[in-house]
């Protein structure tokens, strides 16, 4: 994998084989953060990854500016490598390991973006079971948004605060939000 922009724009990080991670894929990652560019600056926001994995988009995040972030993986390996990772390139990246429900139960964070990358495997109910809870918890700050990664083959737009996907080969990042109606009834 590859830190697509910022200060280790091109830096190639290298995880260990025995990792029990699907990295999102280097062009999807560079579509999303293209979208992401739109809406923030990176150097004003507070990100929460779930399901970090390698870290991967952490360090985008961290590579772009943004100086709090939060990575939750259930695996010690991954967040071992989070850990020497963020170190070794002096990223400011809190780890926890924790199964991600137990934490979003529990944590009293609030973020700005929330990124959420569940094994593909997951049932529809598991996708959906993250935004209930960070929504009914209120875990995202104002303007704040919940991205999950999924495959094509799952469909999470009847969530009530669904608000668009978009699709890169196989790849699937849905978008939440509280979006304000100004309509009176």
């Amino acid at each position: 994998m590859r830190i697509i922009s910022g200060k280790y724009k091109s830096k190639r990080i290298t995880a260990p084989k025995n990792l029990p991670v699907r990295p999102t894929t280097d062009m999807a990652k560079e579509s999303l953060f293209n979208i992401l560019n739109n809406f923030y600056y990176f150097e004003n926001i507070s990100v929460l990854d779930l399901f970090a994995g390698t870290g991967n988009i952490s360090y985008e995040f961290a590579s772009r500016g943004t100086e709090t972030i939060y990575a939750v993986d259930a695996h010690f390996a991954c967040i071992k490598f989070i850990n020497q990772t963020s170190k070794e390139l002096d990223m400011n990246i809190t780890s926890y390991k924790s199964d991600v429900y137990k934490f979003l139960e529990k944590t009293p964070l609030k973020t700005d973006v929330i990124f959420a990358d569940p094994p593909y495997d997951f049932e529809e109910s598991q996708f959906l079971k993250i935004a209930d809870i960070i929504f009914d918890r209120g875990l995202l700050n104002e303007d704040g948004l919940l991205i999950i990664e999924h495959s094509k083959h799952t469909d999470l737009s009847q969530h009530p605060f669904y608000s668009y996907e978009k699709r890169y080969g196989g790849n699937v990042f849905s978008f939440f939000e509280i979006v304000e109606n100004d309509e009176e009834e």
